[in-house]
């Protein structure tokens, strides 16, 4: 996929990181591409719904809305934070192929398992992503633990 698609995607994954942190949330963002479209969306609403489960990535996955294994199977999800083991774990079970990750400077996920089965991880390391989750860290250490499983 060119440059120029990664960057409109990771944007709106972008978008989605703002709209968590605008409500009390962990800026993360996730968008779900099948066939050049945005077919599903979410932010971490972990703190917003009193939920153990709704990263970013779990988030989009379920507006997304229920699909077939083989049309998960043809999506790209871009999220602005490598994803943890519930996510990957999910990745996983409906064989994403494609990922592509804002960034992984501040939290590395389980991007080696993920590669293991064969899915293709592009990481972007972009500086917005970067600096919305360590000014996060500095100003909510205890709720960024707490999502991430310390």
């Amino acid at each position: 996929m060119s440059e120029s698609k990664h960057e409109t995607f990771m944007r709106a994954a972008i978008e989605e990181a703002h709209k968590g942190l605008a409500t009390g949330g962990v800026p993360t963002g996730c968008v779900i591409v099948r066939n050049g479209e945005i077919i599903g969306r979410g932010h971490n609403q972990r703190i917003q719904q009193n939920s153990v489960i709704k990263h970013a990535e779990m988030d989009a996955l379920e507006n997304t809305g229920r699909l077939r294994a083989a049309d998960y199977q043809q999506c790209t999800l871009y999220t602005t934070l490598s994803p943890c083991s519930m996510c990957s774990g999910t990745i996983r079970l409906y064989g994403i192929k494609n990922i592509v990750i804002g960034e992984n400077k501040t939290f590395q996920g389980d991007e080696s398992l993920l590669r293991s089965e064969g899915v293709l991880l592009t990481v972007i390391n972009n500086s917005e992503c970067v600096d919305l989750m360590n000014q996060f860290i500095r100003e909510f250490p205890e709720i960024w633990n707490e999502d991430i499983g310390e």
